[in-house]
């Protein structure tokens, strides 16, 4: 039996919205509700938030969640994984990590379960990430809406932040399947700790997109598709307030 964890990497110093894992929303913290949120996934044995600021440690400890400090010069989340792994050895005894975003508090613990499932079912496909339909002109033509298109098997052959495939057109056409990319992922813990050492690639930076270092090294993403009714991230103070809307709405504010 396979073994999964679920690592939270929490940095303090947002760009766009400092502090932002502290942030409350209707009584508690953006991280805490993550945690929370994510400890409904069943098929995750431990969940861990791996921050690089004592502020964010002091309180996850205090609300009774499993936490590690990392340091400050991470670049990216994964790389903070990769280092909580090397920090607690039996957090690299497991054998799927997946990595949940600090900044989506009410993702379907679902995804996280079908992410592990993905790798478990697929022996050669070393991460996984969840895609679903573009659902409208207006999100094909977003850049900030990455695209994805995929084989016969679900794997991922390209993302893109430009509309794919555009066909002859070049223009969006609505009797077509696009594909567009939920940015969650799971990894094989070796893949993992391997993918933090391979070096930037073209098509990763033209697009900016992480996830091209993978295909381009060669190494194959499954895609598993999921249903997502509104994307609830949190990138702004204002955003704050959409979580909170979506929360008194369903009646889940405790």
């Amino acid at each position: 039996m396979k073994s999964i964890i679920g690592i939270i990497p929490a940095r303090y110093a947002s760009q766009r919205f400092p502090g932002k894992p502290l942030a409350k929303i209707l009584g508690k913290t953006l991280i805490q509700r993550t945690y929370e949120n994510a400890k409904q996934c069943s098929a995750l044995e431990r969940i861990v938030v791996a921050t690089d600021d004592k502020r964010i440690f002091d309180h996850v400890a205090k609300f009774g969640g499993e936490v590690l400090m990392t340091s400050v010069d991470c670049p990216t989340g994964s790389d903070r994984l990769v280092e909580a792994l090397a920090q607690d050895s039996s957090l690299d005894k497991a054998d799927i990590v997946i990595n949940i975003q600090g900044d989506e508090p009410l993702v379907d613990p679902a995804i996280l379960e079908k992410l592990a499932k993905a790798l478990i079912e697929d022996s050669k496909a070393v991460v996984s990430t969840p895609i679903m339909q573009l659902r409208s002109e207006e999100e094909a033509y977003n850049s900030s809406v990455v695209k994805c298109v995929i084989d016969e098997k679900g794997h991922a052959l390209y993302f893109s932040r430009g509309l794919i495939p555009a066909g002859k057109s070049l223009k969006f056409d609505p009797s077509r399947v696009y594909w567009r990319h939920v940015g969650l992922y799971g990894y094989r813990k070796d893949f993992l700790k391997k993918y933090a050492e391979l070096k930037q690639t073209p098509l990763q930076l033209a697009e900016d997109l992480e996830q091209l270092r993978v295909l381009e090294h060669g190494y194959i993403i499954k895609t598993c598709e999921v249903y997502i009714e509104e994307s609830l991230e949190v990138n702004t103070p204002e955003d704050l307030k959409k979580v909170e809307q979506y929360l008194c709405k369903q009646n889940m504010s405790l």
